[in-house]
């Protein structure tokens, strides 16, 4: 698929301006083959509503084939809940992972969801190589998407915490993560790469005015599988 058919496409879903997410795409992203996790530079612009789990894996193999990694099968980071749940750890392959400069994050799953795992705000970049504006920067975006627990399972079905696995943006609310690893306490679960606290807003939680009332922007963790 083409950089601007993409461009053209995310816009129809998202509603948002041509024009702003061309000007993202139109930059040559550099390369990097070797990339097998990286945080995605954009969302999809409708806050949780990724079009379910397949339509977050499908953004997270196009931006890593825009980066030089498309060989590869990329998943979301994301969990679902109800009938045929999904947990988030269980769906990313086996490891080791490394982000866009070759540093490896995590050795394997049981290594990610431990104090062992490198991510933070120097490590956890996108598949630009660029870090995401965390705590201290305005705008704060340090809010990923991932619908989990610490230990990278699911909630349980009742309390909602993936936007209607992630149908929907007037419905529900979505467990994020800190991409950054910094939260307004000195606590485990501030500090949480995917486990922080739920969305929350005047629309329930999974808008993307919502997302970004809360310090974030429908970003998500991709991870190659093999």
């Amino acid at each position: 698929m083409s950089k601007m058919k993409y461009v053209a496409i995310v816009a129809s879903i998202a509603g948002v301006s041509l024009g702003s997410l061309a000007g993202h795409a139109q930059q040559p992203a550099p390369q990097a083959p070797n990339m097998t996790f990286f945080v995605t530079s954009i969302g999809l612009g409708k806050g949780a509503a990724l079009g379910g789990i397949e339509g977050a894996d499908r953004h997270c193999q196009t931006l890593a084939q825009g980066a030089g990694a498309g060989t590869k099968s990329w998943h979301a980071y994301l969990s679902t809940q109800g009938t045929g749940f999904v947990n988030a750890r269980d769906r990313i392959g086996p490891g080791p992972w490394q982000n866009f400069k070759g540093e490896v994050v995590a050795q394997n799953v049981a290594d990610l969801h431990s104090d062992k795992n490198k991510l933070g705000m120097q490590t956890s970049l996108t598949e630009r190589g660029t870090m995401v504006a965390g705590v201290g920067y305005t705008p704060n975006y340090h809010d990923a998407l991932t619908g989990s627990q610490m230990n990278g399972e699911s909630f349980p079905p009742g309390e909602d915490r993936t936007c209607r696995n992630w149908t929907s943006s007037s419905q529900g609310a979505a467990m994020l993560g800190h991409i950054d690893r910094k939260g307004l306490r000195d606590d485990e679960a501030s500090r949480s790469w995917n486990s922080a606290h739920p969305s929350r807003g005047s629309e329930g939680g999974c808008s993307q005015a919502d997302l970004r009332g809360t310090g974030g922007n429908g970003l998500f963790y991709c991870f190659a599988t093999n």
